[in-house]
C-alpha cells in the first residue's frame, strides 16, 4: 500500500479531486435510489473485494490492479462526499431567510 500511495499520488490526488467536483456539481437526489435487494447485493460485493484484497488471495498485476482500484474508489467517494457536504454548506448558508 506504501508503494500504491508513494508511486500513483498524482492519479490518487486526481481520483478525489474528480470525486469532489462530482459531488459538488450533482445534484441532490431525493427518490428511493437503488433498491434494497440491490443494496445487499453491492455491499456483498465491495465487502467481498475488501476481503480478497486484505486476504491478498489474488496475485501478481490483477491483486495490484485490485489494491489500486479499491484504494482510488475509497478515496474518489471521499471526494463524492466532501464535495456535496461543502456544496450543501455554501448554498445553505448563501440562500434567503423563508
Amino acid at each position: 500500500m506504501a508503494y500504491l500511495t508513494t508511486f500513483y499520488w498524482g492519479w490518487l490526488l486526481g481520483s478525489v479531486l474528480l470525486g469532489f467536483a462530482m459531488g459538488w456539481i450533482s445534484v441532490v437526489q431525493h427518490g428511493d435510489g437503488i433498491p434494497r435487494k440491490w443494496r445487499w447485493w453491492v455491499a456483498a460485493l465491495v465487502a467481498a473485494l475488501v476481503a480478497a484484497a486484505v486476504a491478498r488471495v489474488v496475485p501478481g498485476r490483477f491483486g495490484y490492479w485490485l489494491d489500486l482500484g479499491l484504494i482510488m474508489f475509497g478515496l474518489y467517494l471521499c471526494g463524492c462526499t466532501i464535495g456535496s457536504w461543502l456544496r450543501d454548506w455554501v448554498v445553505s448558508r448563501t440562500a434567503p431567510p423563508a
